[in-house]
């Protein structure tokens, strides 16, 4: 796990905020395809793609978070 180590937190706090979050308007994606992912509607591979594209970061950050933390 020593390369996870060496990832970067501001960089990737950064990444996680600007995919997790982005579009910005009129909802973020992240948000919309965990609503569509809550109500089974997440189907076409497109919207699992955004999914993970816009998630990874974030959980990346989240285990990182743990990580240092624990």
């Amino acid at each position: 796990m020593a390369w996870f180590d060496r990832i970067p937190l501001v960089p990737l706090a950064v990444a996680a905020l600007f995919l997790g979050f982005a579009p910005f308007v009129p909802e973020p994606h992240l948000v919309e395809k965990l609503r569509m992912l809550a109500h089974g509607e997440l189907t076409r591979p497109l919207d699992v793609f955004d999914l993970v594209l816009h998630g990874t970061p974030v959980v990346v950050l989240i285990a990182k978070l743990v990580r240092a933390l624990g």
